[in-house]
């Protein structure tokens, strides 16, 4: 483990204990207990820096942070939490024993086009066959959590995303920019629509649009769970492939993933070899609402007609502090009226795997986000992260409602296509 993977005293100093963050974090409005609150945590953090046990309880408040980083956007001292709660988990990894299926899961299958896409094919198999059906008729009814955590899967898409690899897309009209589109890992297979949907917006605003064929999971999902080594290894091959290619702009679909890749230059900051090429990476970074909204965006679309709200995604608000881009993209939109949503940049509950380990806290955030949804009237709830629209997906149908749920480019989308 690199010396600056454990939490830092000068970054733990930086938080003077105000308690303006407390009404900011999720788990201290559910809780209202100080352990579970950004100040609390910190506090326990800055204990085991000093020499303190790492006690069962300590992992217990560590691992329950959704690591949205609402409190970094509150805190008046600028403590920059999301790295010091991905440092806690770092030393908590470091210092405890990994399990096989962590093993599998985030050095085997996710870094794996084969094995990603072989899951997806069983999945779709799974869903199309009767089986899932059966399996929700019967079985999973009595299976408490795997029941709960089968109902948040996504439906795989194929065909995957993962043809495209290697493709370059030309644009439409006038040549005006390069840009490569990191396509993820996951999103390969369970979004492959949205990432084509990116493609044609892109192609539509004068870009030539490349897909590297180099380029792997981006290694979020790792650095979320204190796995910062094997998130390195990935980063290594992101910014080999990409760094020194010429590219206008780097740009991703997914806010969670863009958080972690405009934080290459930290994680690679000790690596001789790459930290500056890192630091190239991450000047040409960009999510890719951010970059639509910094260009001359082609308004020659075709009305969508509805009432919109906009779901912040906690890693594009709080982590990119990218609001207004979204927002102002929708609003550009022919025919479609916009709404904001009341506490919009409170987490939903998703939070990367979140939703799958800790299914009953975030199933209580998503029921209070449904409930600021019904007060908009909205019949289409946007946001800017898949993990978020899986999240939204499930709010809808635990609440009964009718609303769709989109992505800011499925949105432009369906306006160029209309045209």
């Amino acid at each position: 483990m690199a010396a600056s993977d454990a939490p830092q005293q000068a970054d733990l100093d930086r938080c003077v204990h105000c308690g303006l963050c407390l009404n900011a974090c999720p788990t201290y409005r559910e809780l209202g207990v100080e352990m579970d609150s950004p100040r609390g945590r910190i506090y326990q953090m800055a204990q085991v820096a000093n020499g303190a046990p790492v006690t069962d309880a300590y992992r217990e408040h560590i691992d329950l942070c959704l690591a949205c980083r609402g409190c970094e956007s509150a805190c008046p001292s600028g403590v920059q939490y999301g790295r010091l709660i991905e440092a806690a988990r770092a030393d908590l990894a470091q210092r405890g024993q990994r399990t096989l299926l962590s093993r599998l899961i985030f050095d085997v299958l996710l870094p794996s086009r084969f094995l990603l896409r072989s899951a997806g094919v069983a999945l779709w198999l799974y869903e199309h066959l009767g089986i899932q059906w059966l399996a929700r008729a019967t079985f999973l009814k009595w299976m408490g959590h795997l029941g709960e955590v089968e109902a948040l899967a996504p439906p795989a898409e194929l065909p995957t995303f993962y043809r495209h690899m290697g493709r370059v897309f030309p644009a439409r009209g006038e040549k005006k920019y390069r840009v490569a589109l990191l396509s993820g890992c996951i999103a390969n297979v369970f979004f492959a629509r949205l990432n084509e949907a990116t493609v044609r917006v892109l192609q539509a605003n004068s870009c030539e649009v490349t897909i590297p064929d180099a380029q792997t999971c981006c290694g979020a999902l790792h650095v979320h769970s204190g796995l910062r080594e094997s998130a390195r290894k990935l980063a290594r091959q992101n910014v080999a492939a990409l760094a020194d290619a010429g590219f206008d702009a780097i740009l991703t679909c997914a806010a969670g993933c863009g958080s972690t890749l405009k934080e290459y230059g930290e994680l690679l900051e000790h690596d001789a070899d790459y930290a500056e090429r890192a630091q190239k990476f991450v000047a040409k970074m960009k999510d890719v609402t951010e970059f639509l909204a910094s260009i001359e965006l082609n308004t020659q679309m075709g009305e969508v007609h509805g009432i919109a709200t906009y779901q912040d995604s906690c890693h594009l608000a709080h982590g990119q502090r990218v609001r207004s881009a979204p927002r102002d993209l929708l609003k550009r939109v022919p025919g479609l009226t916009f709404r904001e949503l009341p506490q919009s940049d409170i987490c939903c509950g998703s939070a990367g795997i979140y939703n799958l380990v800790h299914t009953e806290m975030a199933m209580s955030l998503l029921d209070k986000k449904m409930e600021c949804v019904q007060r908009t009237n909205a019949s289409r709830i946007v946001t800017a992260n898949p993990g978020c629209m899986l999240q939204l997906r499930a709010g809808v149908q635990r609440s009964g409602g009718a609303q769709t749920v989109s992505h800011v480019v499925e949105v432009l989308d369906e306006a160029y296509r209309a045209r």
